[in-house]
């Protein structure tokens, strides 16, 4: 700790004004956040709306036996592992390839739900691992995109209102998935994957954006 306070004195007093940093971000009309942030937005809302909450699947995991109250925590903490890896990566990806490399963790991740939901339990570790990278991509990348897409001075208003866009429809989705649950497994999983890969043609298109601008 000593050592990172010596690091930050002198990060400070070489470069005390970080902004200098930044690229030059064309002026955009308006007075409102930019129609691409929205555009991702909803995207991004798909995604949160159909990704399965931990508590769903390990309850799930424990009603139909695949998992016993011993291996389901080990099963959240190799997720968690898996989680953590991919972020490095696809944050690493993003950095190289941009927005692009996100439809690509959608694709992988939104196959956990059909593994998870109507598998065994050896489908159903394969199912945890796809969500464990399905929930580092969504750390990594999700917010760092926004960046790229409005100026400095609307980032702080962009990030509130993208937090609270994904974390409703997050809890929208959670509660809907419950609902489902109750109705039908196979149900569940229709609407997860489905509602998942609508959001790629979506992501597509604000990647096609970001390229031409």
């Amino acid at each position: 700790m000593y050592f990172q306070y010596q690091e930050l004195l002198v990060a400070q007093r070489l470069y005390p004004n970080p902004r200098d940093f930044e690229q030059d971000t064309p002026t955009l009309e308006g007075q409102g956040l930019p129609r691409v942030f929205w555009i991702y937005l909803g995207a991004v809302a798909l995604i949160a709306t159909g990704y399965a909450d931990f508590p769903l699947i390990a309850y799930h995991l424990q009603k139909e036996a695949i998992a016993t109250e011993q291996t389901i925590p080990l099963l959240y903490a190799l997720a968690m592992g898996v989680d953590a890896i991919a972020a490095l990566v696809f944050g690493r990806l993003f950095d190289r390839a941009g927005i692009s490399i996100l439809i690509i963790a959608v694709f992988l991740s939104l196959m956990f739900a059909p593994l998870v939901f109507l598998g065994s339990s050896n489908l159903a570790l394969l199912g945890m691992i796809l969500w464990g990278i399905g929930m580092g991509a969504q750390e990594s990348i999700l917010k760092a995109a926004v960046a790229g897409m409005v100026p400095m001075e609307k980032r702080a208003s962009a990030y509130g209102t993208f937090s609270a866009g994904y974390g409703l429809a997050w809890f929208l989705g959670s509660a809907l998935m419950g609902i489902l649950y109750d109705q039908s497994v196979s149900l569940l999983v229709v609407f997860s994957v489905v509602i998942q890969f609508a959001a790629i043609p979506i992501l597509w298109l604000v990647g096609r954006h970001s390229r031409a601008s």
